[in-house]
């Protein structure tokens, strides 16, 4: 539990630390090659969820991210295993690194922009930020768990079914 609230708080942290860094940085919607065409910061305020989509419901993604904290918060306990610590820790940074933006940037509470900035156009058409990429990280070692058979107390399951 230690081990996943620390990760959230580090998470959190850096993405609310580097996006104000971000908005006082950089001007809005101009590209800055950071390496060529494989890197570039655009700062972009997002209304929606990935690629933007939803940009008219914003609200309800507040309201998912805000049920999602709460079950993570209440699930924790629960947690065993170092790496699904690991995987929780990075999944509620990331969520409430774009929540903050919700409730705490304009236009309003709960319907505040999310600020994106990090393109990799050889990679995703995307724009996003550090939560983002905590939150998909957490996603990619879901499946590694899920594939290894490693459950949330750190056993391991085998392929043989139960008789």
């Amino acid at each position: 539990m230690v081990l996943l609230v620390g990760i959230a708080a580090v998470v959190a942290t850096a993405d609310q630390v580097v996006k104000a860094r971000v908005v006082a940085a950089l001007p809005e919607d101009v590209p800055i090659h950071v390496i060529g065409d494989l890197l570039i910061f655009r700062r972009v305020a997002n209304p929606g969820a990935a690629f933007s989509l939803a940009t008219g419901a914003t609200w309800i993604f507040s309201i998912i991210a805000v049920a999602v904290v709460v079950f993570l918060v209440w699930f924790a306990r629960r947690i065993r295993s170092v790496a699904w610590g690991v995987l929780f820790g990075l999944l509620l940074g990331g969520t409430l690194g774009n929540l903050i933006d919700r409730l705490t940037r304009p236009p309003g509470f709960g319907v505040g922009h999310v600020v994106d900035f990090i393109l990799v156009p050889w990679l995703l058409p995307a724009i996003f930020n550090l939560a983002d990429t905590a939150i998909v990280t957490s996603m990619c070692l879901f499946v590694l768990l899920t594939l290894l058979g490693r459950g949330i107390d750190g056993s391991r399951r085998t392929g043989k079914a139960a008789d």
